[in-house]
């Protein structure tokens, strides 16, 4: 039940990622909280796994730093490639 908490902080962390990173315009608004949210619950399972308890703060930390890091790094990446190949297209098209 635990792992539900924590799916949810990372998916609102994911969503702050979302609005604080810019060319907000180039992404989705779905990207960062995604990336956000699988990144969480793949950490959070592995930590369990290995043996740290659900309500283990090593758990809590680890899985909400990874999906910090992931979604901040994920949709930055994205939105740099699609602003890059937007303006090879609009040199292409004779528009920029």
């Amino acid at each position: 039940m635990y792992i539900l908490l924590a799916l949810i902080a990372a998916v609102a962390i994911g969503v702050g990622v979302h609005f604080a990173l810019p060319r907000r315009a180039l992404r989705g608004i779905t990207l960062a909280p995604s990336l956000a949210g699988g990144t969480a619950a793949i950490v959070y399972a592995v930590c369990t796994w290995t043996g740290l308890g659900e309500a283990s703060p090593w758990t809590w930390l680890a899985s909400l730093a990874a999906a910090s890091l992931v979604s901040w790094a994920g949709a930055d990446a994205i939105s740099r490639v699609r602003a890059a190949r937007d303006a090879a297209q609009a040199r292409r098209l004779g528009l920029a």
